[in-house]
């Protein structure tokens, strides 16, 4: 049916009740069913006047995210998150968010990026150096350790490897967690904070991420700063006035868990897609071996690998590590036809854009060969890192660390799906594997 408002479709009454109850248990399953149902602009009511509109063409991520962004804050649905990770880039508003983004911005300006590539490629080599032949390992777990890794290194001078395990536990637990809290998002940070007592699992991945990141602050207040600064010196020296200590401790919190784990569920995605589809992995295998003849890759090979970055894209379309980006609107708006009633929530979900038939072709396959060349599209169809002022402040870094690792794996293993798994999707904080991915190992 038509919203009496107009310019949106959507279930009311019980109906729509039954649908915020599928929400609760997939969301993303919720999504894709509302998309198909009632087409790309979609309102399910919340109360009497605030809905949630599920909007997915470009000119609706144009509107929200970037030309009219100032009418659009954080939507309520970060509240959970933000009991755990505080005042950081992901959760902040206002001029929190500007003064901490301020702060963050320079070090990955590009020739700041360029020059963590060496870093990174060493870790990446020294980890897949260690994978012995015929061996079956997860893959998701190796991701998230070799990309925990590289972060702590690159941007924190810390030596992060030994606790991805405890990590990824913790991620796990924090994003189940989060899903949960959005249910009692009525009761405030104090009572979320009430309430997670009871989630099993929450106040153990809250001690574990919180004792990481105490340790990696300590360390550098112990040993003073490096050589050549990094992303922690700047943030402990910077500022007027400096960033106190729980705004340290925001900060790296959110910037240690948003740099590894959607950049790991990217790379794991991918591994899997190239296993699933032998003749990209072979043209992947073939670009690699002429550009890089065994030696490391570094920041000048990212426009010689154009297949590589281009298998990459096409994972990042099919299962976007931020599926969907949501705001609260400020006043009443009228969203490219569709009007959206004040204190509602809205929600460009970019799993949805990337598999838009009327935006992309054969919306369900995997066809790198789509990201080389001119591309014929709007240019808000493809949003793997956000938009407007508040996309991804490491897109730049993310994707060189993605092409970087991806090219090592390439140059020195392949990694195929044991028979038989499949490989379930879980939408939570992020879109990652719902269960370990074993792969086996084959030297090359």
């Amino acid at each position: 049916m038509t919203d009496a408002n107009g310019g949106a479709a959507g279930p009311t009454g019980l109906e729509a009740a039954r649908w915020w109850a599928r929400m609760m248990r997939d969301p993303m399953d919720a999504y894709g069913g509302l998309f198909r149902r009632y087409g790309d602009a979609v309102r399910l009511p919340r109360d009497r006047r605030r809905a949630l509109y599920l909007l997915s063409r470009p000119e609706h991520a144009e509107h929200v995210l970037v030309a009219k962004q100032d009418g659009y804050v954080k939507a309520f649905t970060y509240r959970p998150l933000r009991v755990f990770l505080g005042d950081g880039l992901l959760t902040s508003e206002g001029e929190t968010w500007r003064r901490h983004r301020r702060l963050v911005q320079p070090v990955f300006a590009q020739r700041h990026v360029s020059a963590f590539a060496p870093g990174m490629a060493e870790v990446a080599a020294r980890s897949v150096g260690r994978w012995p032949d015929g061996v079956l390992l997860d893959a998701a777990a190796h991701m998230r350790r070799i990309t925990l890794d590289i972060v702590g290194r690159v941007l924190f001078g810390s030596d992060l490897a030994g606790e991805s395990d405890a990590t990824g536990r913790a991620l796990a637990d924090l994003q189940r967690s989060a899903v949960i809290g959005l249910g009692a998002t009525f009761l405030g940070d104090a009572g979320l904070r009430r309430a997670f007592r009871l989630v099993p699992g929450a106040q153990r991945a809250g001690a574990q991420l919180d004792g990481m990141v105490r340790r990696v602050i300590d360390e550098r207040r112990a040993a003073g700063p490096g050589a050549e600064p990094d992303l922690l010196d700047l943030l402990m020296r910077d500022g007027d006035p400096p960033l106190s200590d729980a705004e340290l401790r925001d900060e790296v919190l959110t910037l240690l868990l948003a740099g590894h784990e959607t950049t790991a569920a990217a790379l794991t995605w991918t591994l899997i897609l190239l296993s699933r589809y032998p003749a990209a992995r072979d043209r992947l295998e073939a670009e690699i071996d002429e550009v890089l003849s065994g030696r490391n890759p570094d920041a000048a090979d990212l426009d010689r690998l154009p297949w590589t970055r281009a298998v990459l894209s096409e994972s990042m379309r099919l299962y976007p590590p931020a599926w969907t980006i949501e705001r609260d609107a400020v006043a009443d708006d009228d969203v490219a036809g569709t009007v959206v009633t004040a204190g509602s929530t809205v929600a460009i979900s970019p799993y949805l854009l990337h598999r838009n038939p009327d935006l992309w072709p054969d919306p369900e396959g995997f066809r790198p060969e789509r990201f080389l060349g001119e591309q014929d599209r709007p240019r808000h169809a493809y949003l793997p890192f956000g938009g407007g002022r508040r996309i991804c402040v490491g897109s730049g870094f993310a994707m060189m660390e993605a092409v970087l690792v991806l090219a090592l794996i390439g140059r020195s293993v392949r990694l195929d799906l044991a028979p038989g798994v499949a490989v379930p999707s879980r939408a939570e904080v992020t879109l990652r594997p719902a269960r370990p991915v074993p792969m086996r190992v084959s030297r090359r």
